[in-house]
């Protein structure tokens, strides 16, 4: 009895502690994803702004990018059977070591170099963006679980946590070579390999950082019920079927030129914006200080449309506003702007940063939203397909970059943001019927069909029906 009252003492103490050290430990995790993810992409995003300024030898900076965007665009397709193969942790850290080579390369770029390090990093992209929303959702999981917390509200704050953070990548990013770089238009070589070099170590400790994760490798995986699941055949069957079925549905097809765009218009930005507009006027250094101009209103707009958001005809209203915005940019860079020196002309500039960002912002944010609401019950699938659609664009964009004109990528630009909002707007439109019809169909679920005989109770009905469609828009 002695010794059963002792253990009965004893029992509430490491129960109460281990879920102290579990909490800890999720936390701790997010904090160290998060800082590790900003040190890597601070040095890649600043570098791919700079591709098409600084190596133009025979346009190797635009066209590895091209390369780069192609192989994400395949590999997205393969890398969760990868993932699984991998676990978590090791796909995490592989997945930098395609940042860090491709970093390395800039060192002293060549075609031999260059073109295999991209391909490589698009395979790794795919690697450690894959895990990325994984691992961060399974973090929040646990979090909630050993904590008697609501699911939901935990994967807000820790994705909260991460995506504030990961947007502060363009504005501390772009400062650096805004600080370094003082050679000009062109760049002096012994600043650009200050600048490679610093960047080299913020990957390095970003690497250094993955390293101090947990391994949160998904229990069905170790259970030897579900090995056949692991299997190549079987994750690749899956996954085809993931990537395919979503092509069949009209609303994907809908959606489909919005994806599109969305990667057009952000290598627009990082090709063309940086190229023609920013480095004639500023030099190089000016790219870091325009792009840092261009981040931060992301990061602000990004913020502020994920709260403004709240379902159907928000997402709306609000990709209306960044369409808008961004065809205004479009139409005064094709018919009224002309280069201008001195403080007004910079002004001019930064302007277009601050709202090429502001509608990036909006675009990013409302298509995850709308992806959603709209592939519940395929959202993996529905989320390959958008970074295909969407790396796809990009590399489009590097490659037909060196052959044709500012004036003629304008053009491309007005038609396909006029292409996918046309779509967009036809897509929210009968979205809002079907979501109707949905609540219809739930609410005569769930009362017998004599309670809709009177004409009273029809009308209640359609009242019912608008309130969950004013209310939810979803």
């Amino acid at each position: 009895m002695d010794s059963a009252a002792s253990h009965d003492l004893e029992k509430p103490l490491l129960v109460d502690d281990l879920p102290v050290l579990k909490r800890r430990s999720h936390a701790r995790d997010v904090h160290i994803l998060s800082c590790a993810f900003l040190l890597i992409f601070l040095a890649f995003g600043a570098t791919q702004n700079l591709e098409s300024t600084l190596i133009t030898e025979k346009n190797l900076g635009t066209t590895s990018l091209g390369i780069l965007y192609l192989s994400f665009a395949f590999f997205s397709l393969v890398a969760s059977s990868v993932v699984r193969a991998l676990g978590s942790k090791n796909s995490l850290i592989l997945g930098t070591t395609g940042y860090w080579l491709f970093i390395a390369a800039h060192l002293k770029p060549t075609w031999c170099i260059m073109v295999p390090v991209s391909l490589y990093l698009g395979f790794a992209s795919a690697i450690i963006w894959v895990e990325q929303g994984t691992y961060l959702t399974a973090a929040a999981r646990s979090h909630a679980r050993d904590n008697g917390l609501h699911e939901g509200t935990i994967i807000g704050n820790f994705n909260g946590e991460f995506w504030g953070m990961f947007a502060c990548r363009q504005f501390v990013g772009n400062l650096l070579p805004l600080v370094l770089l003082r050679g000009g238009t062109e760049g002096n070589p012994s600043d650009t390999t200050l600048l490679f070099t610093v960047f080299l170590c913020s990957m390095t400790l970003g690497t250094i950082l993955m390293c101090f994760l947990n391994k949160r490798d998904d229990e069905e995986e170790k259970d030897p019920h579900n090995a056949e699941s692991l299997s190549l055949y079987a994750s690749l069957s899956s996954l085809s079927k993931s990537i395919v079925a979503p092509m069949f549905d009209v609303r994907m097809l809908l959606i489909i030129p919005l994806m599109a765009y969305t990667g057009l218009q952000q290598a627009f930005v990082w090709a063309e914006f940086t190229k023609y507009i920013v480095s004639p006027m500023l030099g190089v250094s000016g790219v870091g200080g325009a792009m840092a101009v261009y981040g931060a209103f992301d990061a602000a707009c990004s913020l502020t449309a994920g709260r403004l958001t709240s379902g159907l005809k928000s997402i709306t209203l609000i990709v209306s506003g960044g369409a808008f915005v961004q065809a205004v940019i479009f139409l005064w860079l094709l018919l009224c702007y002309s280069p201008s020196t001195g403080i007004l002309g910079t002004i001019n500039l930064l302007i277009m940063a601050a709202l090429l960002g502001i509608g990036d912002g909006v675009f990013n944010t409302q298509l995850s939203a709308l992806i959603g609401i709209f592939f519940k019950d395929d959202t993996e699938g529905a989320f390959a397909q958008l970074k295909v659609w969407q790396c796809s664009a990009v590399a489009l964009i590097f490659f037909i970059s060196p052959y044709i004109s500012l004036q003629a990528m304008l053009v491309l630009m007005l038609s396909a943001i006029c292409l996918s909002y046309a779509a967009f707007v036809y897509l929210s439109q009968q979205g809002e019927k079907a979501l109707s019809l949905q609540v219809q169909v739930q609410v005569q679920a769930q009362v017998p069909k004599s309670y809709f005989s009177s004409e009273e109770n029809q009308k209640l009905l359609s009242t019912v029906e608008l309130t969950e469609c004013r209310h939810g828009d979803m």
